[in-house]
């Protein structure tokens, strides 16, 4: 309890000013992206029977959301690849 105590009640103690450094700046702005994705990709190619359908539906969303499609479709789009090369593999 004191150590997540610490962690949250140390900068409010100790930074007093904004934070001008813009690469500390930048840092801290990516941080919980970067929190998310290690949580995230490796749940990727474990949750489902084949490591190859979660390595498939990865690529799939990647090519989905790098072309402009909104969070709902490139989730729809991993679904529909995992049930399609999973019926393919068994």
């Amino acid at each position: 309890a004191l150590t997540t105590c610490a962690c949250r009640v140390l900068p409010l103690v100790a930074i007093k000013k904004p934070i001008e450094n813009r690469f500390f700046q930048s840092f801290l702005y990516y941080v919980p992206y970067v929190t998310l994705a290690v949580m995230t990709f490796p749940a990727i190619t474990e949750a489902t029977q084949s490591t190859l359908a979660g390595y498939l539906a990865l690529i799939a969303g990647m090519v989905c959301a790098w072309f402009g499609a909104n969070l709902y479709q490139v989730a729809l789009l991993c679904c529909i690849t995992v049930f399609v090369c999973e019926l393919v593999v068994l």
